[in-house]
């Protein structure tokens, strides 16, 4: 059995009672920085072990999952923040042992995303809405931002501390000066929201340290 649990992303006090029980039964926890994650566990004094599993894992770190299923162990997989599979290696995970494990249950424990988060307090509709994600760094940005001008709905994306200033410039360059809301830290100490013109926002996101990262949502 493969649990995919959303871990807080900032606030402790975010975890679900569920989250806490299902890591406690597990045999293993899959976890996207073991040192990140031995935190949370070690503030709820839980003992499970865990297992690293990252982009960057190759195909006997798969292969070795895909033994533990098989034996019946039970598997929980967390990301180092929210929830895993948005905008994380989550979903290749899932993806591979939906493919090779038909029988395998597969079973979501919801909680703390950035995403719906900002969502919530953007005041823009989000009855239809799109997600991209983090911009591409280099080859492909410029399409990125030409594509995300023609949308009709709603947008929300995730940038780092270090091109959040660049992404809202070339966010104004190609689709206007246009409404936004723009969210870092939250549920964290230095959370903040901007919000209003892009121009606005560049010049107060401008005049703070940049920290954690962020979530754009444009109007």
């Amino acid at each position: 059995m493969l649990y995919i649990i959303a871990t807080p992303i900032g606030n402790l006090e975010d975890t679900t009672f569920r989250a806490l029980k299902i890591l406690k039964e597990a045999d293993f926890v899959l976890c996207e920085d073991t040192r990140v994650t031995s935190k949370l566990l070690a503030h709820f004094n839980i003992k499970s072990s865990t297992i690293s599993y990252h982009q960057h894992s190759k195909l006997q770190k798969l292969e070795k999952i895909k033994e533990l299923l098989e034996e019946g162990k039970v598997l929980a997989m967390v990301s180092d923040a929210g929830t895993p599979g948005i905008s994380d290696p989550g979903g290749q995970l899932v993806s591979y042992v939906a493919r090779e494990l038909p029988n395998i249950k597969i079973i979501p424990i919801p909680g703390a995303s950035a995403l719906p988060t900002a969502l919530s307090v953007s005041g823009f509709s989000a009855d239809r809405f799109v997600f991209l994600g983090f911009p591409p760094h280099k080859k492909g940005r410029e399409k990125f931002f030409k594509e995300l001008a023609e949308y009709k709905y709603t947008v929300a994306l995730f940038e780092s501390k270090y091109r959040i200033l660049k992404t809202l410039e070339e966010i104004k360059k190609h689709s206007g000066d246009r409404e936004a809301m723009v969210a870092r830290e939250i549920t964290k100490m230095f959370e903040t929201i901007y919000r209003g013109k892009i121009s606005d926002i560049i010049k107060e996101v401008g005049k703070s340290t940049p920290r954690g990262e962020y979530v754009i949502v444009l109007k």
